[in-house]
């Protein structure tokens, strides 16, 4: 069956599940020795299989991985990139009232692409998804890299040179994904949020930076990452606040960076989270001026089990669309589930619960206009 809808889906998800007790447990006998990284691949492939199947029978287009093969959601894939390695620093990174545990990733050498292990991820992935589903893979921002990584001053004394090099690499990545046959990829980036409040700004004070450059560096990054795309592929942007057991890191509405977000940046969509007051509210949607861009409301939480009310949900849904048309709207978790391997604090079932209920206001929402 052809698909004559295009990416992101009314119904759509950030991309990441709970990560299954088998692989935890695998993961564990590998670190032991007791299996082999090969034992392993093949158990992650199962479950992935298994994962692939739920997607679909909760009504999902949009198939991902889950990111069940990751321990992290920016790490994992920054590390594979020539010139960055992960390493372990003093202290993890704070959330609200939690810390995650101590890994971060430094750039030793100049950045660049070669190959890179979630290639084959992703071509597993496309090889079970079947043809009336979407594959969508999700990696880091380029900011991520940019904004949070360790960057060895004598390798990069000059932020405009790592930026070159960097999309240069994101550039190289990007087509490497669609050689691969990837129509659908994600960008997740939490470094928008310094905008988002005083606390942020005030970080960015502390850098040394200033506010206004490195609003512009950051558009940079994503636009020149994603300049030589192909036509046929979409790119979609996640912009978080933090995800780890439930807990946030940051904080604040989309005011204050609202026309560079939906403006400026080159993206196909963009995924928001509006689960809770922390994000603020929808009137800076009043901002979207391109027609083609489409706008992923996160209004359903991925962090508690609790199903909101789908009357409310749908009345925010009706409140975007006056400031952008419905057509441009689409519905998801505000985040994945599981950013880390730990995963939020809720089961299973009552995670497919969530997605059922974005499917089912999805239907209700659009299907009978």
């Amino acid at each position: 069956m052809a698909l004559t809808k295009k990416a992101p889906f009314t119904a759509d998800h950030v991309g990441s599940f709970l990560r299954p007790e088998r692989i935890k447990e695998a993961r564990i006998q590998k670190e032991k020795g007791k299996i082999s990284g090969v034992e392993l691949r093949n158990i992650e492939d199962e479950e992935i299989i298994k994962l692939v199947e739920k997607q679909k029978q909760a009504g999902l287009t949009s198939i991902t991985d889950g990111d069940l093969r990751r321990s992290w959601w920016h790490f994992d894939f920054l590390e594979g990139l020539v010139g960055v390695e992960g390493y372990e620093p003093e202290e993890g990174i704070q959330f609200s009232g939690v810390k995650t545990k101590a890994h971060s990733v430094r750039v030793f050498d100049r950045v660049d692409f070669d190959s890179h292990p979630m290639l084959e991820d992703y071509e597993f992935l496309h090889s079970i998804v079947g043809e009336e589903h979407v594959p969508k893979f999700t990696i880091p921002s380029p900011n991520m890299l940019f904004f949070r990584g360790n960057i060895d001053r004598e390798v990069y004394s000059n932020e405009e040179v790592l930026l070159e090099d960097l999309t240069k690499a994101y550039k190289k990545a990007i087509q490497a994904f669609y050689d691969k046959g990837c129509r659908y990829l994600q960008l997740d980036d939490t470094s928008w949020a310094v905008f988002f409040s005083e606390k942020g700004l005030k970080q960015i004070e502390e850098r040394g930076q200033e506010p206004e450059k490195l609003r512009s560096l950051f558009v940079q990054a994503i636009n020149e990452s994603i300049a030589d795309r192909p036509e046929d592929m979409v790119i979609t942007m996640h912009i978080c606040r933090g995800n780890f057991r439930s807990t946030y890191s940051a904080e604040g509405g989309y005011d204050a960076i609202s026309r560079t977000l939906f403006d400026e940046l080159e993206v196909d969509g963009l995924f928001l989270e509006y689960d809770d007051d922390r994000s603020g509210g929808l009137e800076p949607l009043k901002h979207v001026k391109r027609k083609d861009l489409k706008v992923v409301l996160g209004l359903i939480t991925s962090k508690y089990p609790e199903l909101e009310d789908k009357e409310r949900v749908k009345e925010r849904i009706e409140e975007a669309a006056s400031y952008v048309s419905k057509d441009q709207l689409c519905l998801s978790p505000q985040c994945g589930f599981a950013s880390t391997e730990e995963g939020n604090i809720l089961t299973e079932d009552e995670q497919w619960a969530k997605i059922r209920h974005v499917v089912e206001i999805e239907e209700e929402v659009w299907e009978t206009q």
